[in-house]
């Protein structure tokens, strides 16, 4: 059992996770908006590795990454300044980003180094489920890594259910097929889509991404799934002043 088992085990509903890109908007602040963002509040965090392609990402995420490539962060880098993460930071901690950079780092290397610094998961949008199931799901067991499946409203039920029996920990609900940093809006067929999810009872939990950016979204998701997740509303954040000092703001804004 990792820290995510152990959470989703002692606390059910209203999870708040935060994503935000490594080296992002500084080289070496991986580590303090991290820790900053645990004090706040945050259930568990996502921190991306930047990647020159991310094709799931709107126009937010996709300028963090470059500007994190730009100030020079790779994954050797990211895996040595996540050295100290579990001297600093208690709750789990996924990494997300595309699985170009992971293949060419070595996916048994990396699996490594995750477990190593204590990194509890990897969602990847890119990596096929079959690919995954074949040559990787061993990999991530060994090193005690959940892999965390994306779903959309155009995934058919039957591959949720696959999805669902190859998870370990949670399943990431897409509140819409389009790139991240939009607004959650919820007409009759996202609330149709939600609800479809949800009767279908999962063994796994649920938490929505794409589209929360505040209170009323986040109150949204929460009513349908176990969580969710907010990214693009706290990447654009970090190009504030005094970001990491008004973390605690931020947060409070979106469980208040």
């Amino acid at each position: 059992m990792n820290r995510l088992n152990q959470l989703f085990a002692t606390k059910k509903n209203n999870l708040l996770s935060v994503y935000f890109t490594a080296g992002y908007p500084e080289l070496n602040t991986t580590l303090d908006i991290a820790e900053a963002l645990e004090k706040a509040g945050v259930d568990f965090l996502e921190i991306g590795f930047p990647y020159s392609d991310p094709v799931a990402d709107g126009p937010t995420i996709q300028h963090s990454s470059q500007k994190a490539l730009d100030n020079g962060m790779n994954l050797n880098l990211l895996f040595e300044q996540l050295a100290e993460l579990r001297q600093r930071v208690s709750i789990p901690v996924l990494l997300m980003g595309y699985a170009n950079p992971m293949v060419q780092y070595g996916v048994e290397r990396f699996c490594a180094k995750a477990a190593e610094v204590g990194v509890d998961g990897v969602i990847v949008p890119d990596l096929p489920m079959y690919e995954y199931e074949t040559l990787y799901k061993d990999c991530f067991a060994r090193h005690n890594l959940s892999n965390i499946f994306l779903v959309t409203p155009q995934t058919a039920e039957a591959r949720i259910r696959k999805i669902d029996e190859l998870s370990n920990s949670f399943i990431y609900l897409l509140s819409s097929a389009s790139i991240t940093g939009g607004n959650l809006a919820l007409g009759d067929v996202t609330e149709t889509y939600f609800k479809r999810i949800k009767h279908m009872e999962l063994d796994n939990p649920i938490i929505i991404g794409f589209g929360i950016g505040d209170k009323a979204t986040f109150d949204t998701a929460t009513a349908y799934a176990n969580g969710a997740i907010v990214g693009s509303a706290f990447v654009r954040f970090l190009a504030t002043d005094n970001y990491l000092e008004r973390i605690p703001e931020f947060v409070k804004q979106i469980k208040g």
